[in-house]
């Protein structure tokens, strides 16, 4: 159902500002500068973002995995890792402690959460955290050049694409039965894990462990499920507006109509841009209130 991550949707209130950073701090190119339609805001039924100013980023690599800029007011109270829905954003990058290096400057706009450090079981992939301009929770990891466990492909410039999304929620059964029986992917058994930026950000003890488990979309993005803890709420929604942060992540799919989706609104014609290029596109909402935009492929 899944083939790839398109684009990852970040709702800033100065958009100005997280273009820059990333474009001067992070070598992301502006492919895109427009404001959001009144057909697609429908389409999310979220009417009271039409208008909004919206930039659309592309790595340094030229993947095809954009990251979307939506200009909207903040919202009260709202940080990462708190709520329930798409909570951080993993970034493939050729030398994260560099990276960190770079960010520790007193003029940065990122500021490190978690220092570099082997990420799980393989020593040999390693990621550093960082809360970006808007208040977006990023990994950076390299994958070594062999490859990763489900991740086969290392990053092709300093800082590349998304490769993975991650997704936090009550209940780790109703997510993966949400992704299995209704997106029709394969998520993997769980597993426990320290999260050190999770732990951090909920003021949870040290050796609090997450279940977490895999949803392998192709050799190249995968999407990570996380079971919060009873203390993490529903991320709060404007009437008819975006939710904050991390708002949409949109996926390639070539199998619009092989299953009965809930979508938002009937899925129809994008926007002719970098992103949709006219095709097909739907939302659903998922297990934990995370906006999921599908837009159509065709395969060849």
């Amino acid at each position: 159902m899944l083939s790839a991550i398109l684009a990852v949707t970040l709702v800033v209130s100065d958009l100005a500002a997280v273009e820059r950073a990333y474009v001067e701090w992070l070598g992301y190119r502006v492919v895109e500068r427009s404001v959001l339609s009144a057909d697609l805001a429908a389409l999310w039924d979220a009417p009271a973002a039409a208008g909004s100013r919206v930039t659309i980023l592309q790595p340094a690599s030229g993947a095809n995995t954009y990251l979307r800029l939506i200009e909207r007011p903040s919202t009260a109270g709202f940080r990462a890792m708190s709520t329930h829905g798409w909570n951080s954003n993993e970034i493939l990058v050729e030398d994260p402690a560099a990276l960190e290096r770079r960010f520790k400057s007193a003029d940065s706009p990122f500021r490190v959460v978690g220092s570099t450090a082997p990420l799980g079981s393989n020593s040999s992939v390693i990621a550093m955290q960082a809360i970006g301009p808007g208040g977006e929770l990023n990994y950076f990891t390299r994958i070594p050049p062999t490859g990763g466990t489900f991740i086969k492909t290392p990053a092709q410039s300093s800082v590349d694409r998304t490769f993975i999304v991650v997704l936090g929620g009550p209940s780790m059964e109703t997510l993966r039965r949400f992704y299995a029986e209704v997106l029709g992917m394969q998520p993997t058994e769980p597993y426990s894990s320290t999260v050190g930026v999770l732990q951090d950000a909920l003021k949870l003890p040290k050796d609090e462990r997450t279940r977490i488990a895999l949803v392998p979309i192709s050799p190249g993005f995968l999407i990570e499920l996380d079971e919060y803890p009873p203390i993490t709420v529903p991320r709060p929604l404007r009437t008819g507006d975006l939710p904050p942060g991390m708002a949409i992540v949109s996926f390639a799919s070539s199998a619009f109509d092989a299953r009965a989706l809930p979508w938002v609104r009937p899925p129809s014609a994008g926007p002719q841009d970098a992103l949709y290029s006219g095709r097909r596109v739907g939302v659903v909402r998922g297990a934990a209130g995370e906006w999921i935009e599908l837009v159509e492929t065709i395969d060849k």
